[in-house]
């Protein structure tokens, strides 16, 4: 059984925890471009309660981070502020290589490049 003096967090200490990680929440949010109320309506709660957890006025309940994590693409580790373990992997095709230097450039650049994609196939298509 844990005592007080144990590694257990303080209140202070679990505040700023669960604070780092409604700021990761926004953060990756934003990166992918789902607002509030998209990432709410994936969780089942409200919009208000997701602007709750990144501010950090509420606690993201533990048992809802795989889930969250899930709709976000990331890992829960990534959420929490740790490093995921390595996936190990096949070596990747020159396409993977491409979307992930795709996904390195700014938004706009980003856009940019599906739009041009977008265009050639829809001329594809025809």
């Amino acid at each position: 059984m844990l005592t007080r003096t144990d590694s257990m967090p303080t209140g202070k200490d679990e505040k700023a925890f669960f604070a780092r990680i409604g700021a990761r929440i926004a953060q990756v949010r934003k990166a992918q471009n789902i607002t509030q109320a998209q990432l709410a309506a994936l969780l089942g709660v409200s919009q208000q309660t997701i602007t709750a957890y990144e501010v950090g006025r509420r606690r993201m309940p533990v048992s809802a981070l795989p889930t969250l994590a899930r709709h976000l693409g990331v890992a829960v580790e990534e959420l929490m502020g740790e490093q995921a373990p390595p996936v190990k992997r096949e070596p990747a095709t020159k396409l993977q290589q491409q979307i992930e230097r795709i996904q390195q450039l700014p938004r706009a650049q980003q856009r940019f490049v599906m739009q041009m994609l977008d265009t050639v196939l829809a001329q594809q298509s025809r």
